[in-house]
């Protein structure tokens, strides 16, 4: 199993060929036996939160959009918060994870400083994404405490790569057409 944990980076190699996972930087939410689980973070969509979930409005991170979180289950929604660790379904760190919209905002409505609200989510069987890090499709990077809430999340892939040593830090100014170059 790839040395990878829950809170992580997945950073796409701007050499991965699956046009779901172009370019993107994935959350990993869960990991182990039987397979991984993220969220795409750098997918903003066009749809305004404020038009299918009025009650979770106030608490989203801007940009206030749904954003694509993966190919899996894209009629899903998946929230992602920052705040009160009992009101979380799943920590994925201390005071931050996955959160059951089913039980609304309105109970304890300080519960929450951030969410996001995610379409989907990638999923892995097990030792599938393991061949993909092998393959060189995928690097694994710590995430920063705002990454899963970046208010340019467009910039995210290339931020994220920026702010690495060596190698990783030059992939940052790869070319989206290499091909023109």
């Amino acid at each position: 199993m790839a040395d990878l944990r829950p809170g992580q980076l997945l950073v796409a190699s701007p050499l991965l060929g699956d046009s779901n996972f172009r370019r993107t930087v994935v959350l990993v939410c869960r990991h182990g036996d039987e397979g991984t689980m993220g969220v795409v973070l750098n997918r903003a969509l066009k749809i305004p939160v404020t038009d299918r979930l009025v009650a979770w409005s106030e608490l989203v991170a801007s940009p206030a959009f749904f954003f694509e979180g993966g190919p899996v289950e894209p009629n899903r929604v998946i929230a992602l918060a920052r705040g009160d660790r009992d009101r979380l379904s799943l920590e994925i760190e201390d005071g931050f994870g996955l959160v059951d919209l089913e039980s609304g905002p309105d109970a304890t409505p300080a519960a929450f400083e951030r969410v996001r609200l995610f379409a989907g989510y990638a999923g892995w069987e097990a030792d599938q994404l393991e061949g993909e890090i092998g393959d060189g499709g995928w690097f694994i990077v710590d995430a920063a405490p705002d990454d899963a809430f970046a208010e340019e999340p467009s910039a995210l892939w290339r931020d994220v790569l920026r702010r690495q040593r060596g190698e990783l830090q030059m992939l940052a100014f790869y070319p989206e057409r290499i091909e023109l170059n």
